[in-house]
């Protein structure tokens, strides 16, 4: 990050701290891997402020955008991407409290938001309140918490009415591949959620997930790379090629359900994924 962004971001009455997150944060980055830059404030600053100092560092600026974060997504003048968000501290620190303290699931990305805070790296902290956080919650990753994720990513996963596995068959049967998309998503968001939280990992985000399971987790079901890439090999073919999708999503449940019940996890009986076709078919 340009030091004199910094220095200016820094410099404004309402900003109390700023970290670097993502990618530039760590060491998996290179010379175009973009800024992801978190700004705590005590009070909002206006978008015209805002404006006017990346103005001078930036090539392109979207100010104020809100499609996740209230944030800036701007190109600097060296071309390489800055997107800068802005939080309140207090807001975050309620948030990663509700899971690293109080265990509460998601269907996805539990842990993600306490990932960001324990491995961004501190830029400007005036009165150490930011150092303070990432030092209260670099706690022991709670077994309450691994548990309930699991509990509900197993649902998700197989046993519930809605499971994801139910909702993409449908989207098969009905030719439908926006939903045969949408659904595996969400699919493969808890399955990698479920992943990381039975390895006591905090959730690093979307990017290269196989990559960091195969390199950071301990615990993995069977066949974890054969199944996922049978899965995104039929997911779009024509015909009956498609429906192998389908084995590949009914393989992927099993060898998870398999591997939770090894760590005590036990899942659940019932298995929607070898239910008839004519189960639940109402659109």
């Amino acid at each position: 990050m340009p030091e004199q962004l910094l220095k200016s971001l820094a410099e404004l009455e309402q900003v109390e701290a700023i970290a670097l997150g993502g990618s530039r944060a760590g060491t998996h980055f290179d010379e175009k891997s973009d800024y992801d830059v978190y700004v705590y404030v005590k009070a909002p600053v206006e978008e015209e402020t805002r404006r006017r100092l990346l103005s001078e560092h930036c090539s392109y600026m979207e100010i104020g955008n809100h499609f996740w974060e209230y944030e800036d997504n701007c190109v600097l003048n060296n071309g390489i991407d800055i997107d800068i968000l802005y939080r309140d501290l207090d807001d975050f620190c309620r948030g990663i409290e509700n899971v690293a303290v109080r265990c509460q699931p998601s269907n996805s990305y539990t842990t993600c938001m306490w990932h960001n805070l324990l491995n961004c790296r501190i830029l400007y902290d005036e009165t150490g309140r930011l150092a303070a956080a990432k030092e209260r919650y670099a706690i022991p990753y709670p077994e309450a918490l691994k548990a309930a994720i699991v509990e509900r990513q197993l649902k998700l996963l197989d046993s519930a009415m809605p499971a994801y596995p139910v909702q993409i068959r449908k989207a098969v049967k009905r030719g439908d591949l926006v939903s045969v998309n949408h659904r595996t998503a969400e699919f493969l968001a808890s399955y990698f959620d479920l992943i990381f939280a039975i390895n006591g990992k905090t959730h690093p985000g979307e990017k290269r997930l196989t990559e960091l399971c195969l390199a950071e987790c301990s615990f993995l079901p069977e066949h974890f790379e054969e199944n996922l890439e049978s899965l995104f090999r039929h997911m779009y073919a024509a015909g009956e090629e498609q429906l192998k999708c389908l084995d590949a999503v009914e393989a992927i449940v099993e060898e998870v359900k398999k591997l939770c019940a090894a760590l005590g996890y036990p899942a659940e009986n019932r298995n929607l994924t070898n239910r008839s076709d004519h189960t639940h078919d109402a659109v």
